[in-house]
């Protein structure tokens, strides 16, 4: 909630303001407009006296993109060549994700086939021992 008498709270921080104004001696200066500067000189600098006080850095050498043709795009061959073009990165596609099903299952195929290799010989070595 607000206080009742925000005015008298204000005057004191006026008074007290206006003290120490007097106790530094400034009573015959009034503070500069806005418009107006404090000192004569500025004493923040501004961006564009610091871009103007530099010499301008000389700009980089940009060479122009050299432009490999290749030759025509798919698309512009015609849709024959459209379909071939498409049905080689399928294809090429299929094989990688082929490989990689592989490379996956071969420690379990590899298990397996000893596994059963090994049930087999024994099969063999108890044939041939009686």
């Amino acid at each position: 909630m607000d206080t009742p008498n925000p005015t008298k709270k204000d005057d004191h921080l006026l008074d007290d303001l206006e003290s120490i104004r007097q106790l530094l001696g400034d009573d015959d200066l009034q503070p500069p407009l806005l418009t107006e500067q404090a000192d004569g000189e500025v004493q923040i600098p501004l961006l564009f006296d610091m871009v103007g006080s530099k010499q301008a850095a000389p700009e980089p050498v940009v060479e122009a993109p050299v432009v490999v043709d290749t030759g025509p795009a798919p698309a512009e061959k015609g849709p024959d060549a459209l379909l071939l073009h498409l049905d080689n990165e399928l294809r090429a596609a299929a094989q990688l994700i082929m490989q990689d099903v592989i490379d996956d299952f071969a420690p379990h195929i590899e298990t397996e086939i000893k596994r059963r290799m090994d049930a087999r010989m024994e099969r063999l070595l108890s044939q041939y021992q009686s």
